[in-house]
């Protein structure tokens, strides 16, 4: 996998360590495992940060660095995944979660009107949230699962490739 790319791309450890929300996290966050850019725990990272982007909750960051924590996954990649839910993504990744927890709970889907309002949350998200949160897991979990395979694979078949035009003496 491209590292030099990843590591272009990527914050500063300091920065991360320094953020006023990962505070709590203290000590944990010196363990040099969560820093390492290797096929393992870049595939580790995707899987975390894809989870926790279908966790409907705020200060998914946080979670994400905890679970990154847990399972020793690259820190920064788990917590800049989680952007991928930012406020013009979240209504049809949402909406697909819910199409999806209803499909498998075998329920009509409910026709509504989506809104980042403490007042829709109240109203609307009572009568769907089981099928809601359903789907959430299912394809949070699901995304995870394809983005780790799929990061083991890309990295697998980019360093194979790498190998190969070395042995033909060629420049990539």
């Amino acid at each position: 996998m491209p590292r030099k790319l990843l590591r272009r791309y990527m914050p500063d450890h300091r920065t991360i360590r320094e953020h006023k929300y990962l505070q709590c996290f203290g000590k944990l966050l010196h363990n040099p495992a969560l820093w390492h850019l290797n096929r393992h725990s870049v595939a580790k990272a995707f899987f975390v940060g894809m989870v926790c982007a279908f966790i409907p909750v705020p200060f998914q960051m946080v979670l994400a660095a905890g679970g990154a924590i847990l399972v020793h996954a690259n820190l920064p990649i788990s917590v800049v995944l989680v952007w991928l839910t930012n406020p013009v993504t979240i209504p049809p990744m949402f909406y697909g979660a819910y199409v999806v927890g209803a499909w498998v709970m075998g329920i009509p889907e409910k026709s509504f009107e989506f809104e980042l309002s403490l007042e829709w949350l109240g109203s609307e998200l009572s009568l769907i949230w089981q099928p809601f949160l359903l789907g959430c897991a299912i394809v949070g979990m699901t995304s995870g699962m394809i983005a780790y395979v799929a990061i083991k694979m890309l990295w697998r078949w980019k360093v194979g490739r790498k190998w190969r035009y070395r042995h033909l003496g060629k420049k990539h």
